[in-house]
């Protein structure tokens, strides 16, 4: 695990080694990827795709608008899903955490994968965070940590195993999801004036098309000649500005022994997963399981539509079968 840089460290914890810009917090709502907007997108290319939509399953039981934590006055939610039937034996948690360039997408595009999983027996989450329009780096993170521990306070209501913790995401989604992984505990990231009464540490990943670096040559982030890149506008800094501080926010940069098992679902898409093999390099050193599946010549935006959908799913259990021996 590398060591965070003194500079990275000043910015994160509200320093000012240089002007941060915060041209990108609007507050106002980015709603420019969706899952239609991303259909439309799509639908030139690969013709054949279905959006996957909500169902109303009598099996499953469902929990909107849960008021998870609050920042100020800030309220943040989640929504839960969970097999109706409550099960002999302590369940496994899955977080969905949604893409869209840490800028824009919504929690809901994954209840259709909330809804799915619960049929198969997990108990699902979809928490919302603050977006670069809100709050820059690492406030994300903060949220997401914080809903982490909620699951765990509440593991006793929704029949959870709290040594089964699993952060998912697409995406940026998947970027945090896996950030979370490799620093699970670690007091930088755990949020400021937080009590540390229940550690954020989780016992699985799931990784669909978030990249692992935002460093690495793979990565397109950080090319502002054209337009203002979606990370720049999370860091309030270009890559050239404070190259530290995109080591820093990468979870290449704390991949070890204490990374947790990791699944990797991919398109065709390269730079989506940037620093992927890196990573896997590593676990492989400490012995950690992980899993590779790549959808050959899929769009990025796969988990919304078949025929993708269905063989996700499948790829996620049977992970969450090998890892949790269920």
């Amino acid at each position: 695990m590398k060591k965070i840089s003194i500079s990275a460290a000043v910015v994160l914890f509200g320093g000012s080694i240089a002007a941060q810009s915060t041209a990108g917090i609007t507050h106002k709502p980015d709603t420019s990827y969706s899952t239609f907007s991303a259909y439309q997108g799509t639908k030139k290319t690969n013709p054949e795709i279905r959006i996957v939509p909500e169902e109303k399953l009598l099996l499953i039981g469902e929990e909107r608008n849960i008021n998870y934590t609050h920042v100020g006055t800030r309220k943040l939610w989640m929504d839960a899903f969970y097999p109706k039937v409550k099960s002999k034996t302590k369940q496994i948690a899955i977080l969905i955490i949604h893409g869209g360039g840490w800028r824009t997408g919504n929690r809901t595009q994954h209840f259709p994968l909330a809804q799915q999983l619960a049929l198969k027996g997990y108990v699902c989450f979809t928490p919302e965070y603050r977006l670069s329009t809100e709050a820059l780096f690492p406030a994300a993170v903060y949220d997401l940590k914080e809903s982490i521990r909620w699951v765990k306070r509440n593991a006793d209501k929704y029949n959870i195993d709290s040594a089964k913790i699993v952060v998912s995401g697409f995406s940026a989604g998947g970027e945090l999801a896996a950030f979370l992984g490799v620093t699970g505990g670690m007091p930088l990231f755990e949020g400021i004036n937080t009590p540390a009464t229940v550690n954020t540490k989780v016992n699985a990943v799931i990784d669909m098309d978030g990249i692992l670096s935002f460093t690495h040559p793979e990565s397109g982030e950080g090319d502002d000649s054209k337009r203002t890149s979606a990370a720049t506008y999370w860091f309030g800094y270009g890559k050239k500005e404070q190259p530290a501080l995109w080591e820093a926010a990468s979870s290449l940069s704390y991949t070890g022994e204490h990374t947790p098992p990791t699944l990797f679902i991919n398109s065709g898409v390269v730079r989506m997963h940037a620093g992927r093999t890196d990573y896997i390099k590593i676990l492989d050193q400490y012995r950690i399981y992980s899993e590779v599946h790549t959808f050959e010549g899929a769009p990025h935006s796969f988990p919304l539509f078949e025929p993708w959908f269905k063989p996700m799913v499948n790829y996620i259990d049977g992970f969450l079968k090998k890892v949790f021996n269920r």
